[in-house]
């Protein structure tokens, strides 16, 4: 595409972005039904009481801990537990799953080509989280277009009306941030609940179409950085995790969707404290027991 075309496209998408904002997009999408409609007492109980025996209860009281699981074991009946699920928080790498969603909406629209040497770099960016590959690929995409794309309408994944989203202000390295985001001033943001949206989006097929949905996925799979919810699940070799983290100083984060025995489940966790990566490997043992409770078959005779 040429310069010129590039800059009139991402000028509208950012004109889309400002006459939507004053209106309450998050979960517009139709058929599919809201996250922040879908709460589920018995599942927040479960939640609860994880938190509180693994001592976490004065990092949420602190804001300091947010978490959004989401059950979709049945896609269209989404169950959902939260604590801090609105509050936006420095994310580091987690939101490259924007940058992720940017490319494959340029490729949809035959701007960009999924060639060998555009997958691996996409591979790379999400696997292993290497910035030189977000980086690049954020600025094929175009900054201010991807921007765009996340307050737009369609995504609405950056939403002032639930207090932000997934944000990407600034690339992946020592440059200054661009554009921070306008609630909070971060360069690279999340909220827990938001994130949960993008993983429940791209399982109901409502970021791309179904053969590119695959493709996102499968460079979701199979990561190349084994901590986090990774490392507390290494003891359950029969869970597929589908996942994007990120770490910067005392800000740690943690993002996936689950699968194991025929559940299927979304996890998100934000953390900003030094103990924050010990803290999601622990938490996610627990909250995999209860999300897949496989002692139930053992008692059916």
């Amino acid at each position: 595409m040429l310069p010129h075309m590039r800059m009139i496209r991402a000028a509208l998408f950012g004109v889309i972005a400002v006459v939507m904002s004053s209106q309450p997009m998050a979960d517009t999408t139709s058929t599919s039904p809201s996250l922040w409609k879908s709460f589920d007492s018995s599942l927040q109980r479960q939640l609860n009481n994880t938190l509180t025996k693994l001592g976490l209860n004065k990092a949420v009281k602190d804001k300091k801990l947010s978490i959004a699981l989401v059950d979709i074991t049945r896609l269209n009946k989404p169950r959902v537990a939260a604590v801090n699920g609105d509050e936006m928080q420095y994310a580091a790498s987690l939101p490259k799953i924007a940058i992720l969603l940017g490319a494959f909406v340029e490729i949809e629209q035959g701007e960009m080509k999924l060639d060998t040497d555009t997958r691996e770099s996409l591979t790379r960016m999400i696997r292993v989280s290497s910035n030189a590959d977000a980086t690049r690929m954020l600025n094929r995409v175009g900054k201010q277009r991807l921007l765009g794309m996340l307050q737009s309408r369609k995504f609405d994944l950056y939403d002032p009306k639930v207090n932000g989203g997934l944000w990407v202000g600034k690339e992946y390295g020592k440059s200054a941030a661009y554009q921070r985001d306008p609630l909070h001033n971060l360069s690279h943001g999340a909220t827990a609940m938001q994130t949960a949206r993008f993983y429940y989006m791209l399982e109901t097929g409502k970021l791309v179409g179904p053969r590119l949905t695959r493709e996102m996925k499968s460079m979701l799979g199979n990561p190349g950085i084994h901590h986090k919810f990774v490392k507390g699940l290494a003891d359950y070799p029969d869970a597929k995790i589908y996942r994007k983290s990120g770490s910067w100083r005392q800000w740690h984060a943690d993002s996936a969707i689950v699968e194991a025995q025929g559940h299927k489940y979304i996890i998100v966790a934000l953390a900003e404290s030094p103990n924050g990566g010990a803290w999601l490997s622990r938490l996610i043992q627990p909250i995999h027991q209860f999300m897949v409770p496989t002692h139930l078959a053992s008692t059916d005779h």
